[in-house]
């Protein structure tokens, strides 16, 4: 592995396991990842194929906003995140249970 392959395996920092992402990889073939907060979209299905050998159909990306919390008397802030939901070429998938 180059450099360049070690700086795509730091882009995906974990994938997003719920009951909305069990669907959309059971009916469209989609799924879900956690991602770094600068990160393209060619980086991310670049990422994607690197680590799990499929092929990538398209990637949709989307910023997510940290909520604003209470701790007693103080107000705090979560982070600001990324999220990334890949679709995959037709006769691939993605196993997370076995990774």
């Amino acid at each position: 592995m180059n450099l360049n392959n070690y700086q795509l395996a730091r882009i995906i920092k974990s994938p997003i396991i719920s009951e909305k992402s069990s669907l959309l990889a059971d009916n469209y073939n989609q799924y879900a990842f956690k991602v770094e907060k600068k990160a393209t979209k060619t980086q991310i299905k670049s990422a994607v194929e690197l680590m799990f050998s499929v092929e990538v159909d398209s990637v949709h990306v989307l910023n997510v906003n940290g909520k604003q919390k209470r701790f007693g008397r103080s107000l705090g802030r979560r982070s600001d995140w990324k999220k990334a939901y890949v679709k995959l070429k037709s006769g691939h998938e993605i196993d997370f249970s076995a990774a």
